[in-house]
């Protein structure tokens, strides 16, 4: 007998009995971490299916403009299926993903424009309404939580969007409102440099020693329009003066721990994690090697150095002929290192212990990162192999589905509630 995802998401007590009986036990309190591992993995894609699960940061759009993505009719598969890429609709589908927030990211490059990248932005959102508008038996647009679970419900993944620097304003406030009726529900302050309205994690110029003036004024109107207010990407100082003056929890939309890469700072360090979770705000963790564990990047860089050094010494450059074999000599002999999904269960787990359980979603950045992600957590498909490590940690069924979405709801929420439009 079928039952209706929905109405299980509804009744979570026949939830928890339907996955015992899966996991070969009684209905009851379920010890999920001492069930053999193959009935755990089961639970574990279930809870995907059963959860909405939603990713704070997808860079769909982004692979999809490098590629020239075009709304005509033989172009449209790209979304659906592909072999490229770690999105596209079947993949979502096998891992239960529901709500990927499409960022509409925009180049530190655009801020040289007269209009900051303003016309940029606005071609990427009609990007996502085209695939929304072209393929509406699979995709829907979501501009708060009720409408993701009514997209759900009717068996479509919605996608809510986020804008990836917020240069694209301008110097007028207006624009917020003008983005907010194009769809934009969270705007990530800055991106890698520092621009009008404050500095990034990723420029040492101190433009402004954390937000601008106009910055603050941004935030504010951000919290009248009900415009989730991002710190990813800003600096630490940037951070700090935002949730001192925001009405509303903030979110992280992508960044992890800086505890276990120190040198990225784009992570968090533990005082900021702490004071988000005082805020009521979420950290949504990234999967970004790279942002996961500095050991692994700088093994890595250690390679590239010695494989340079190595050329260098026999007078060859990369694309020369005879380098191929010493390249490919060297690269079996010293395999690139990558982190791995219990690495992402790391960051989640200090997120916990440092803030609690109601203050850490996922934030994959899928698509953004050039493939360098986790072993078990290569693309969209692969979210249950995350649950399946939290499960195995201890990790309730209701504490996963606050990290899949309800943490992120309650925000999402809480803005929108504050809202004086």
């Amino acid at each position: 007998m079928q039952i209706e995802l929905w109405t299980m998401r509804k009744h979570y007590a026949l939830v928890t009995i339907l996955l015992a009986v899966l996991a070969g036990c009684r209905p009851g309190p379920v010890d999920y971490a001492a069930l053999p591992d193959d009935q755990l993995r089961r639970v574990a894609d279930s809870l995907a299916q059963v959860f909405i699960l939603a990713d704070g940061h997808v860079d769909l759009p982004y692979r999809l403009n490098v590629r020239h993505f075009r709304l005509e009719r033989e172009f449209l598969g790209i979304p659906l299926q592909s072999n490229t890429g770690d999105f596209d609709y079947v993949r979502a589908r096998r891992g239960g993903l529901d709500a990927p927030f499409m960022s509409i990211y925009i180049p530190a490059s655009y801020q040289q424009l007269p209009d900051k990248g303003k016309a940029y932005a606005d071609s990427v959102i009609s990007m996502v309404t085209g695939i929304t508008d072209s393929l509406s038996d699979k995709f829907a647009f979501a501009g708060t939580p009720a409408e993701v679970e009514a997209n759900t419900r009717a068996g479509k993944i919605s996608l809510p969007m986020g804008m990836e620097n917020g240069a694209p304003i301008g110097n007028d406030l207006k624009n917020l409102e003008h983005f907010y009726k194009r769809g934009v529900r969270y705007i990530t302050l800055t991106h890698s440099r520092d621009n009008q309205i404050c500095d990034s994690s990723g420029d040492t110029t101190h433009t402004w020693n954390g937000l601008s003036p106009f910055g603050r004024d941004v935030v504010n109107e951000m919290n009248r329009l009900g415009i989730m207010v991002d710190i990813s990407h800003v600096d630490d100082s940037t951070f700090y003066q935002v949730l001192a003056m925001t009405k509303v929890p903030c979110i992280a939309s992508h960044s992890s721990c800086r505890v276990f890469a120190p040198t990225v700072k784009r992570d968090m360090t533990d005082d900021m994690i702490q004071k988000m979770g005082e805020h009521g705000g979420v950290i949504h963790i990234n999967f970004y090697n790279a942002f996961l564990d500095s050991a692994v990047v700088n093994r890595n860089q250690e390679n590239r150095a010695r494989l340079a050094a190595l050329l260098e010494a026999k007078h060859l450059k990369y694309t020369d002929s005879l380098a191929k074999p010493i390249v490919e000599q060297f690269r079996q002999d010293n395999p690139s290192l990558n982190t791995d999904v219990e690495m992402v269960a790391n960051h989640i787990d200090h997120v916990v212990k440092l803030a609690g359980i109601d203050h850490v979603g996922l934030g994959s950045d899928f698509d953004g990162v050039d493939g360098d992600l986790p072993t078990g957590l290569e693309d969209v498909s692969k979210y249950p192999n995350l649950l399946y490590v939290l499960l195995k940690r201890g990790y309730s069924p209701e504490d996963i589905e606050k990290i899949c979405s309800k943490n992120t709801f309650r925000v999402w929420n809480a803005a929108l509630a504050a809202a004086r439009r």
